[in-house]
C-alpha cells in the first residue's frame, strides 16, 4: 500500500457528506435530485430501509455518478463454489467444534481472489425471509481485478486475521488490517486488494443491520464508543473497461454475475448515513474512561471473579483467534483457525487453565497479553456446512480431549473456614 494516507469520516449512522476534491461542488445545494446534477452526474438512493421507516431507523444515501449503475447486460447463473445457505447437506451435530487454521491456497499452485474465497462454514435462517446468519471464512492471495462484489441478501462484517485488505467501495477506499473489522452493508458494491497470503472471517445477517448495544447502568460513555468508527470519502475513477467488468451479486443465497464495460466506483460524491464502515477493536472500552478491553481483552485486571463452565447456554458461540494465546484453551485454539459451541452443548476452560487458576494467589495479574480474539454469538441454532465439517480437513477430531482429564475435587468432609 506504500506512502498512502487514507482519510475517513468519523463516527456511527452519522449524517456524512462527501465529495472527491477533483470536482469541487458535485454535491447538489438544497436538493437530492435536481433536473440537471452538477458535472452532468446521475443521481441515485441506495436504501437500506424502507422508505417509510420512523426518520431514527431510516437509512439511506444518495449517490452521485458518472454512468448509473442499472446500466449492465442481465445476470447469469455463477458457480458458488464453497458458499452455501444450505443448512441441511449434513446431518445436525451437537459436539464442540474446533477447526485449527483454515489453509491458505498458495498462488503457485491456483490463485485465488476475494469472491472465490468464500467458504462457509455455518449459520441459519433463510435470506428469502431476511431472517438469519451465515458465517464464512476468506483465504485468498490475489486481488479481484475488474470485478466486484454485491450481497443482496444482507450485511457482511468482515474480520481480517492474516494480511490487511483494501476494500475499494462506492463510497471510497478502506484500507483494513487485522485488528479492525469492517461492515460493508447490503447492496453495496465492493472490490478487495490483498497483498500476500490473506484469511479471516465473516458474519453475514440476512434480516437487520449491525446497531451498537444501549449501555444501560454504565452510563453515557464505554464500550464502542461512535466517534471510533470510520467511513470512507468520496473517491472516483472514470475509467472504461472495454473487454468487461463483471458484478458478483449474492441473491438468495446464491451467486449470479453480470457484464458492465465501466468501473461502478464512479461516485464523485454521496450524502447520507447508509455507508461502509471500519473500527479499530484496541479502541473498545469496557467500563466509562477506566481501562480498554477489546472483545476478548489482552489485559485483565484480577478480580475475585469465577473461573465458568458455560453449561447449558442458550446461544451458539462461534469464535475466532486473530492473534496471540487465549487463556481458556493456549495450545489447541489457534489463530486462523476457530470453534463452535452450540445451544445447550457444554464448554468451558480445558483442563490445564482450571487447574492453574484453580491454585493461582488472587493478585493483581495481566493476562491473554497480545491477543485477540471475537465471538460471533446468536440465539440462532446454527448448522455446519460440508465444507466445515469435512472439505476444509481442518476440523480437530480430538478437541473433546482437552476435557477428558478433569477429575472430581469433592470432599464430602470439607468445612467452611473460619474468617
Amino acid at each position: 500500500t506504500g506512502e498512502t494516507l487514507w482519510i475517513y469520516m468519523s463516527g456511527f449512522g452519522n449524517e456524512f457528506s462527501s465529495e472527491d476534491p477533483r470536482c469541487p461542488g458535485a454535491l447538489p445545494e438544497g436538493q437530492n435530485s435536481p433536473q440537471v446534477c452538477p458535472y452532468g452526474l446521475y443521481a441515485e438512493q441506495l436504501s437500506g430501509s424502507a422508505f417509510t421507516c420512523p426518520r431514527p431507523a431510516n437509512k439511506r444515501s444518495w449517490l452521485y455518478r458518472i454512468l448509473p449503475s442499472v446500466k449492465h447486460k442481465p445476470f447469469i447463473a455463477a458457480p458458488c463454489g464453497d458458499l452455501t445457505e444450505n443448512w441441511n447437506e449434513v446431518e445436525p451435530d451437537p459436539n464442540q467444534l474446533r477447526w485449527l487454521p483454515f489453509s491458505i491456497p498458495t498462488p503457485t499452485k491456483k490463485k485465488v481472489d476475494f469472491a472465490t474465497g468464500l467458504h462457509t462454514i455455518c449459520g441459519a435462517g433463510d435470506a428469502k425471509s431476511r431472517n438469519g446468519i451465515g458465517v464464512h471464512i476468506y483465504t485468498c492471495n490475489a486481488s479481484m481485478v475488474d470485478m466486484c462484489f454485491n450481497n443482496s441478501d444482507g450485511d457482511f462484517l468482515i474480520v481480517p486475521q492474516q494480511g490487511e485488505i483494501l476494500i475499494t467501495t462506492e463510497f471510497g477506499k478502506m484500507l483494513v488490517e487485522p485488528n479492525e473489522i469492517c461492515v460493508i452493508q447490503q447492496g453495496m458494491r465492493f472490490s478487495v486488494d490483498v497483498f500476500g497470503a490473506t484469511r479471516g472471517y465473516i458474519l453475514e445477517v440476512y434480516g437487520a443491520h449491525f446497531e451498537l448495544p444501549d449501555l444501560g447502568p454504565i452510563g453515557g460513555n464505554g464500550l464502542a464508543n461512535p466517534r471510533d468508527f470510520q467511513c470512507p470519502v468520496a473517491w472516483y475513477e472514470d475509467r472504461h473497461v472495454a473487454a468487461g467488468y463483471t458484478i458478483i451479486n449474492k441473491y438468495q443465497g446464491k451467486l449470479f454475475a453480470c457484464q458492465q464495460d465501466f468501473s461502478p466506483f464512479n461516485v464523485v460524491a454521496w450524502h447520507g448515513n447508509y455507508t461502509p464502515y471500519k473500527y479499530n477493536l484496541t479502541n473498545f472500552m469496557v467500563i466509562n474512561l477506566a481501562f480498554y478491553f477489546p472483545l476478548q481483552p489482552p489485559a485483565w485486571p484480577a478480580l475475585e471473579l469465577p473461573l465458568l463452565f458455560a453449561l447449558g447456554n442458550c446461544m451458539s458461540e462461534f469464535m475466532g483467534l486473530i492473534k496471540g494465546h487465549y487463556e481458556a484453551k493456549e495450545e489447541g485454539f489457534q489463530p486462523g483457525g476457530a470453534s463452535l459451541h452450540s445451544i445447550m452443548t457444554p464448554h468451558g476452560p480445558d483442563v490445564d487453565c482450571f487447574e492453574k487458576n484453580s491454585r493461582a494467589e488472587l493478585k493483581p495479574e495481566r493476562v491473554a497479553e497480545g491477543t485477540m480474539a471475537f465471538m460471533f454469538e446468536s440465539s440462532f441454532s446454527m448448522a455446519v456446512t460440508k465444507w466445515g465439517l469435512q472439505t476444509c480437513q481442518t476440523l480437530d477430531k480430538n478437541y473433546y480431549q482437552c476435557w477428558e482429564d478433569l477429575c472430581s475435587h469433592f470432599d464430602p468432609s470439607w468445612k467452611p473456614s473460619k474468617q
